[in-house]
Formats: C-alpha cells, structure tokens, sequence
C-alpha cells in the first residue's frame, strides 16, 4: 500500500507545483515558453505516477477518469508538436482542480485504513 500512497503524493505535488507555477494566470502561460515547459513537464510525471497506482486504487476511485489521464499523457509525450495550449489550459481551469481533490481524498483513504 506504501507505494501507492508514494504515487499519489507525487501526484499531489505535481499538482501543487503547476499551481504555483500558474500564479500569473492564463496570459502567462499563454506566453512564457519556460511555464509551458514547467507545466507540461509535471502534467507528463503526474499522468505517468498515476499509472502506477494499483488496479484497486484506481477501481476505488472510478470519479477519476484514469484512462483520460493516461491518454492526455500519452499526447504530451508522443504527439508533443499537436498539443494545443488553448487545450491544455482548458484542461487546467476545469479538470485540475477536480483532480487535485479526488488524489486529496484518495491520500485520506490510505490515511484511514492505517
């Protein structure tokens, strides 16, 4: 179960991270190439972490769209040069901060049954 936790902090760091690396909104995003960068980066290491959750961790929590997240990765990591900013920060305002609260419940849950 340690492991599975481990991820999911990770998770919850990455997220943490695009969050501060945001501060100045959408316009800099937009703009700054080295933001860009920074948050694609932890986008990829967040997608990948959750792929290394378990099965029954994954199955517990059927509110996160575990495939969308794995697939979102596979288009940075592979199709980097069609990835669409406009996207990824539609991607940000409306599914980060859901997901950002389902992995704090999910460390909950490993918090409860220790």
């Amino acid at each position: 179960m340690r492991d599975h936790r481990l991820y999911s902090i990770h998770i919850e760091e990455c997220l943490a991270r695009i969050h501060q690396y945001l501060e100045g909104g959408r316009e800099s995003f937009v703009t700054s190439t080295l933001i860009q960068d920074a948050v694609l980066r932890n986008l990829q290491v967040l997608a990948q972490s959750s792929q290394n959750l378990s099965e029954s961790t994954k199955a517990s929590h059927p509110e996160v769209d575990w495939r969308g997240i794995t697939a979102f990765r596979n288009i940075l990591v592979h199709d980097y040069l069609g990835v669409s900013l406009i996207r990824v920060w539609e991607i940000i305002e409306h599914e980060l901060p859901k997901l950002t609260a389902r992995i704090r419940s999910i460390l909950s849950s490993f918090e409860e049954t220790q």
